[in-house]
């Protein structure tokens, strides 16, 4: 990043890739200086960079994961399920139904074949990246990765039943200052 009063430049490098953003009076310096040293070809706008989309808007950016969101439904066969409004239920009203609560001594673990650690992975990338409104209900659910059961795993398709119907939220990154 280079700074020199309110002009900046900021470059993202990623092996060798590049992403640069500035002000319109710095930005095309730090090209040219740049392109000197190396041979560089200007892609254009950022649409996709590593794992992430990026929607550019009138006044600023949208970044989500809409595509890899699609790709995780559709691993754990959820792609056609019936979207929900929540992340998460609080607490259910029936209690053995809970999928927040521990494992109780009579309950069966789920086997090799429920790919649970699998889920949780997925939905960890998404809650630190673009979804942090998933981030409080994996959490929870993370904590019981050694013995789930069918209702951690309950807990687990809930979670992607919201993402089936929030697939395009994600970061607003505005241009100007938003006054509320």
């Amino acid at each position: 990043m280079r700074r020199s009063g309110n002009e900046f430049v900021i470059i993202a490098v990623y092996v060798d890739d590049l992403n640069i953003i500035g002000t319109p009076e710095e930005l095309p310096k730090a090209i040219n200086c740049l392109k000197k040293e190396f041979e560089m070809k200007d892609l254009g706008r950022t649409k996709y960079c590593l794992g992430l989309q990026v929607e550019h808007l009138k006044n600023g950016i949208l970044v989500h994961q809409e595509t890899y969101i699609a790709k995780v439904l559709k691993r754990f066969y959820m792609d056609k399920s019936h979207p929900l409004s929540t992340p998460m239920v609080v607490r259910s009203l029936d209690v053995k139904k809970d999928p927040f609560r521990p494992r109780e001594s009579d309950e069966e673990l789920l086997g090799p074949e429920v790919p649970y650690l699998s889920a949780i992975g997925a939905l960890m990338y998404l809650a630190n990246h673009t979804r942090p409104d998933i981030t409080f209900a994996v959490n929870l659910l993370a904590r019981y990765s050694s013995a789930p059961t069918r209702r951690h795993w309950n807990g687990i398709k809930h979670i992607l039943r919201y993402l089936r119907g929030t697939m395009d939220m994600g970061y607003s990154i505005q241009k100007y200052p938003i006054v509320i």
